[in-house]
Parts: C-alpha cells; structure tokens; sequence
C-alpha cells in the first residue's frame, strides 16, 4: 500500500466525521507534519502519514517534538488501522 493510498483514506475519514485535515507545506520549516487535522470545537491536530512500515526522518522526530512541546498532539499514522484509531480516538467513535 503506498502512502498516497493511506493520505486519501485519511482525509476521506476525517471528514466524514466533521473535520478538515488540510496539506501542511509551511515555507522554511522543512520536516512538518503532512496534515493539520481541524476538528470541532478548536482542536487541532499533526499528522505524519507514511507508507505501511515506514518510519519518521530524524528533523521529522524533530518537529514533533517541537510541536508537543507547545502542547499540540502528533500523530504518525502508516496504516489503516492507524486512520481507524485516530479517528476512534479524536472523534470518540468506531469507523
């Protein structure tokens, strides 16, 4: 399964439960995550997608932890289980 594959499956899920996750490209911050996931009620999410197996760069590792320092929740997701349990997770029921 590529990545592309599991970044449709995402934005499709995160939708269907009221959400946005938008592209996430901020111009000289090389190693952020994918998406900005924007759910109700003012929350906000990161996300890194990947291929099935894949594993974070070392400046992505980085970035996380920059974002979890200022309190925001990053997510790393590779599979479709992974989309099943975010979404079970951040919008509190079962895909």
């Amino acid at each position: 399964m590529r990545e592309r594959t599991i970044e449709k499956r995402f934005c499709s899920e995160v939708k269907k439960h009221g959400g946005q996750a938008f592209k996430f490209i901020p111009p000289g911050y090389a190693g952020a995550p994918d998406r900005v996931v924007l759910c109700p009620g003012w929350r906000t999410y990161f996300v890194e997608l990947k291929a099935p197996g894949e594993k974070l760069r070392p400046l992505q590792v980085k970035r996380a932890e920059e974002l979890r320092k200022m309190g925001y929740p990053v997510y790393c997701i590779d599979s479709i289980a992974g989309i099943d349990d975010f979404i079970a997770e951040v919008f509190g029921h079962e895909v």
